[in-house]
């Protein structure tokens, strides 16, 4: 029976100078998962990423795949690959060339590298480039070429370093979709670190979010946008309305423009709701639960819908999304229903 080749972190540690940049993380991703690293700037995921990789050592903690200390392999010998943002092609080589590089430097035979490029050009869909250089390629294209040159020498993890940051919205979108169609190709486990909320929410199995140094929510794309924990989650995950209130009860909370009903117990006596803009509906009479009335003050329209800035007293206003024919003025009084299902106690 084969080994189960799952990443397993633990009690990692990483200090520079004197800001601790990693404080105990404790991590396990199964065997063939797209996991990834979300965050902002400074959060710690990158560190953590080269951390795998061997291009950055812990000062505490250990990292192993299956059974094997990765701790104690040199960077080139762990089974792993790093795509990085920058591609990091030859220029001097072709497609063909450039994806073959990895196993002519480990001493494959001639005819298993021809193999096995060719296997790859045509699942990268990169058949017809093989023979042309990085320059005489598109952005999408080179980073298909990085996948392709990390993949084909079969590592045990793909190590993905923010590849479609540089690439154009559309082009990030398209590739986005090539790149989940490749991991479910190759069912290797794939980690991505990336501070873009709708590329992480697109690809991914599941979402380690991270903010100072520690993973502060982890679950797949669906459980971290709709039921955040923290009031950091809420907003770095779309857009949410934050709202500080005061607990009334086990399932009503006061949040000063209305007493609103809760489908979950807070646990504090104040502290922070969260909704999103897309959960609250505009209607023309008064709910039968948590109705407010408003009064729109400004309104976007978004294309695929419209953005409702809607006054509700108490000095507040809240962001409310609506379909595109649905068609409101500004000025307009309205009545706002907060369903007790999409509210959120947030911890803090």
């Amino acid at each position: 029976m084969a080994e189960a080749l799952d990443l397993h972190l633990s009690g990692i540690r990483k200090r520079f100078g004197p800001v601790e940049v990693l404080k105990g993380i404790d991590l396990q991703i199964p065997d063939g998962q797209f996991t990834t690293l979300l965050g902002p700037s400074g959060c710690g995921k990158t560190t953590l990423l080269r951390i795998i990789a061997g291009f950055e050592i812990p000062d505490a903690g250990s990292v192993h795949i299956g059974s094997t200390d990765l701790l104690a392999l040199p960077a080139h010998k762990r089974p792993v690959n790093t795509v990085f943002q920058s591609y990091a092609l030859f220029p001097h080589l072709r497609v063909a060339d450039n994806i073959a590089f990895g196993l002519r430097s480990r001493g494959i035979a001639d005819a298993d590298v021809r193999k096995r490029v060719g296997e790859m050009l045509e699942i990268m869909r990169l058949g017809d480039l093989a023979k042309r250089h990085p320059q005489q390629l598109s952005g999408g294209q080179r980073q298909r070429v990085a996948l392709a040159r990390a993949l084909v020498n079969e590592p045990e993890v793909l190590l993905l370093d923010e590849p479609m940051s540089a690439l154009d919205a559309s082009l990030r979108h398209d590739l986005q979709a090539e790149l989940r169609r490749i991991q479910r190709r190759f069912q290797i486990t794939f980690i991505l670190v990336t501070h873009d909320q709708d590329e992480a929410i697109a690809v991914s199995d599941r979402i380690l979010v991270m903010d100072h140094g520690t993973i502060v929510q982890d679950g797949t794309p669906e459980e971290v946008y709709e039921r955040p924990l923290t009031r950091f989650v809420a907003d770095f995950l779309g857009d949410a309305n934050i709202l500080p209130a005061r607990r009334l009860a086990a399932d009503r909370a006061d949040a000063g423009f209305a007493a609103l009903a809760l489908a979950e117990a807070p646990t504090w006596d104040q502290g922070h709701l969260a909704i999103r803009p897309e959960d609250i509906e505009v209607r023309e009479q008064e709910p039968a639960v948590n109705g407010v009335r408003g009064r729109i003050s400004e309104r976007l329209f978004r294309g695929d819908h419209w953005d409702l800035m809607v006054e509700v007293g108490d000095g507040r206003s809240l962001r409310v999304m609506t379909e595109p024919d649905q068609f409101h003025q500004t000025g307009e009084s309205c009545w706002l229903e907060l369903p007790p299902d999409d509210l959120r106690v947030l911890r803090d």
